[in-house]
């Protein structure tokens, strides 16, 4: 059999163009397609990686009994690596949070399995957190990544304590923290490349120019409160690319209709 003219074979640029598409294609399919919004409350997100693809991972679900779970993470280090590397904690972290664990104790168990066979120089840092819409209660447990934010109406301030990341040590425990939210709350998890970008100055974004944006917030929806702050921090960055993959999980409390419209309309006219 002959074959008339010849097929290109494509070079190693465009093969690694397309390994690198389908890398964060991949990525994507794991990641929530949109935000959650129920009766209560609404969880919204923002992902933002430093290449392609990254370390950083995030989703949210309804649990079986009622509550919302929500999970932000990020792998040292970026790229294809350590996005595979997410990828891997995403999925033992799919079959754990279906058996109804404790915040504490599914980080327990998540740090167990990845260290039966650990990756050399690996390691996750995460925040895995349940909401009761029934209660009002947010309980969670974090290994080693930025405090999440509370706005209310008594003001901006950072929950729980921090914990050693997930696969980086045997036998790491988690506490198990808790808050009760009203109302109008929301709660801002996000991962350090967001508190970490720097202006022309190389001044940092810092805690608390997050907190203050995260302030201004009160009024705003799930979405919104969103997309303020990363305007926001794109302004303060001027433009510069990040250095650092960004994700970033809001859960707002749905305010009560009638008094959150009078609020927001007081607080327009001021």
């Amino acid at each position: 059999m002959t074959f008339q003219g010849t097929v290109e074979a494509p070079s190693d640029g465009r093969m690694y163009a397309d390994e690198r598409e389908e890398a964060r294609q991949i990525q994507l399919s794991l990641l929530p397609e949109r935000g959650l919004k129920e009766a209560i409350f609404e969880i919204a997100y923002r992902y933002s990686p430093f290449a392609e693809v990254g370390g950083d991972f995030a989703d949210f679900f309804n649990l079986p009994d009622g509550r919302a779970g929500l999970y932000v993470g990020d792998v040292v280090g970026k790229g294809l690596p350590a996005a595979m590397y997410a990828t891997l904690v995403m999925g033992m972290l799919r079959g754990i949070h279906k058996t109804g664990q404790g915040t504490a104790d599914a980080l327990a168990l998540l740090n167990r399995r990845l260290l039966v066979r650990p990756v050399k120089g690996r390691y996750s840092a995460m925040i895995y957190a349940v909401f009761d819409p029934a209660s009002g209660e947010l309980s969670f447990s974090n290994a080693g990544l930025p405090y999440p934010l509370l706005v209310s109406k008594s003001g901006c301030r950072a929950l729980g304590q921090g914990g050693v990341p997930t696969g980086l040590l045997p036998d790491s425990s988690y506490e198990p923290c808790s808050v009760q939210l009203a109302p109008g709350d929301a709660v801002l998890f996000a991962t350090d490349g967001l508190h970490e970008l720097r202006d022309g100055d190389d001044r940092d974004f810092s805690w608390d120019r997050l907190a203050e944006i995260w302030q201004q917030c009160g009024c705003k929806s799930a979405e919104e409160s969103l997309d303020f702050l990363f305007e926001e921090a794109k302004g303060f960055s001027e433009g510069d690319s990040q250095k650092d993959d960004i994700t970033a999980v809001v859960l707002k409390v749905h305010p009560v209709a009638a008094g959150a419209a009078l609020g927001c309309r007081l607080a327009s006219s001021f």
